[in-house]
């Protein structure tokens, strides 16, 4: 019953609490967020995994342009599974944001505001973030068939012979993601494992 009762208090509390959020982000926005927080994305963000950042970066280190404006995004490290017919877009969970980090900071140095993955971020981007005024979000892994429910069009901007490792531009609708990393070096990750050891 206290299970119960917990569950619901924190579903009312996350509720209560949801920041709405629309990209492209401002500073002024991310400086709201802080470690904890319930948000809702909404308008556009773009999908990289590891192959796709190792080709931006690559570009960037060439002096060329991007294939999209990183100033404000927030960009989701997902998996996207093929869509059924009828459907804009498979399960759409994300995926370990750890694989992203060695590039990560130089594209946060472009303008990148935000990231969606799930697990901890090293020491170097957590301090590119403070540095550079962005954040970074987790979405719930395993609930990849739900999230696709927010996606409202996906399209394929860049490095389409990379398959699912292609660059997409996705049209999301109040996608809901938690806040893992502010830029005051919050941690939700490390509040939680303090808070068990107490």
């Amino acid at each position: 019953m206290l299970l119960v009762y917990l569950s619901t208090f924190l579903l009312v509390y996350l509720f209560l609490t949801e920041m709405k959020l629309t990209t492209p982000l401002t500073d002024e926005a991310v400086a709201q967020l802080h470690a904890g927080d319930a948000v809702t994305l909404s308008g556009v963000i773009y999908v990289a995994r590891d192959a796709a950042h190792k080709r931006l970066v690559e570009a960037l280190d060439r002096g060329e342009k991007l294939p999209f404006d990183p100033q404000g995004q927030v960009v989701y490290y997902m998996g996207p599974a093929p869509a059924k017919p009828g459907q804009v877009i498979g399960s759409a969970g994300p995926t370990t944001s750890g694989r992203m980090d060695p590039y990560t900071p130089r594209l946060l140095a472009e303008g990148l505001k935000g990231m969606i993955g799930k697990g901890s971020r090293t020491p170097a981007v957590r301090e590119a973030m403070k540095q550079y005024k962005a954040v970074y979000f987790a979405a719930t892994g395993g609930a990849g068939a739900l999230i696709a429910k927010r996606i409202k069009k996906a399209e394929t901007v860049a490095y389409p012979e990379l398959g699912a490792e292609a660059v997409l531009r996705l049209e999301v609708e109040d996608l809901p993601v938690v806040v893992i990393n502010d830029i005051y070096g919050g941690d939700l990750y490390e509040e939680g494992k303090a808070k068990y050891r107490a």
